[in-house]
């Protein structure tokens, strides 16, 4: 642990950047606690607390910028990769989408402060058709923002950091096999909260698309409703014919108006289907028993060869 600590004395701006780059790309990486660190220790004077502080912000904007120009060329696309990739994967995307569309880059300053839309934030800004130079300014100011909170929050309790420091130094191995075991057990409750939800989006039952084809040409006249976000569905226009656009967020309130005689059936084109299972179970339990979502949502419904309609 002592030669941790003595390499980010002696490299403070390369660790800094690197770890932080890291973790704006993706990976796994503590970004904020070792800005921390480094706050306790610029306060004893042994690292450069502005050098951090611009070296940290300087690695937010080149890692977000990569993502940013990824979700400018790519769209919907990079936003499905970057769902089946996170830990929760039913809301990283929704939640990204409504904080872009409804505060533009005003978004990207309180996106890094929550866990899971920080890293969807900046290519929904791409995606969303935010001007660089807007992104750019907005990224500088909310990376440097989340780079001084973790710093302000080193110096201060940088004596109980660096308490901290000197016992971490003094337990060795043992200190990194705790930190090591912290961050296992972190990872595997996230991973347990991921597959409870799948169990419970597994448990809903399932429409295929070739069976909402069949209710379609029998007449039976099912409700098909869109769930997508309405910035989701600005950059993917495809829609089932006839489907309605529905927020997840308002379809509580629709269930009073819609049909307990009819099928309904809801899709979304996220991972495992997890917007339209919830929608079902909120319909489900408004009584409408018959609702359902649709197996593999409208990605599933075009790879059956099926037509789609435009917004």
């Amino acid at each position: 642990m002592q030669t941790l600590i003595d390499l980010l004395i002696r490299h403070d701006a390369l660790a800094v950047f690197l770890v932080t780059l890291a973790a704006r790309i993706g990976l796994p990486v503590p970004a904020a606690p070792l800005l921390v660190v480094a706050g306790g220790l610029a306060a004893g004077g042994r690292v450069s607390l502005a050098f951090v502080l611009a070296v940290s912000t300087a690695a937010n904007v080149l890692g977000d910028g990569v993502w940013f120009l990824a979700g400018r060329r790519y769209g919907y696309r990079m936003m499905r990769l970057l769902c089946r990739i996170s830990l929760e994967p039913d809301s990283c995307v929704r939640q990204s989408e409504t904080l872009v569309a409804r505060w533009g880059g005003r978004s990207l300053l309180a996106a890094k402060f929550v866990p899971g839309v920080s890293l969807v934030a900046a290519p929904m800004a791409g995606a969303l058709g935010m001007t660089a130079r807007r992104f750019v300014c907005y990224d500088l100011v909310a990376g440097a923002l989340w780079a001084a909170a973790f710093l302000g929050l080193g110096l201060l309790f940088n004596q109980q950091i660096q308490e901290l420091l000197s016992a971490m130094a003094n337990a060795g191995m043992a200190a990194v096999a705790l930190l090591v075991l912290a961050l296992g057990a972190f990872v595997a409750y996230r991973w347990w909260r991921r597959r409870r939800f799948l169990r419970e989006v597994a448990a809903a039952g399932r429409v295929t698309a070739a069976e909402l084809r069949e209710m379609m040409e029998r007449g039976e006249e099912p409700v098909v409703i869109d769930v997508r976000g309405p910035a989701t569905a600005h950059l993917d226009p495809r829609r089932i014919p006839g489907a309605v656009l529905i927020d997840l967020g308002e379809i509580a309130a629709h269930a009073p108006r819609l049909p307990r005689d009819r099928d309904i059936v809801l899709y979304c084109n996220c991972p495992n289907e997890a917007s339209a299972a919830k929608a079902a179970g909120l319909l489900i339990r408004s009584g409408l028993l018959r609702a359902r979502p649709l197996t593999g949502g409208l990605d599933g419904w075009v790879e059956a060869g099926l037509p789609v309609a435009t917004a």
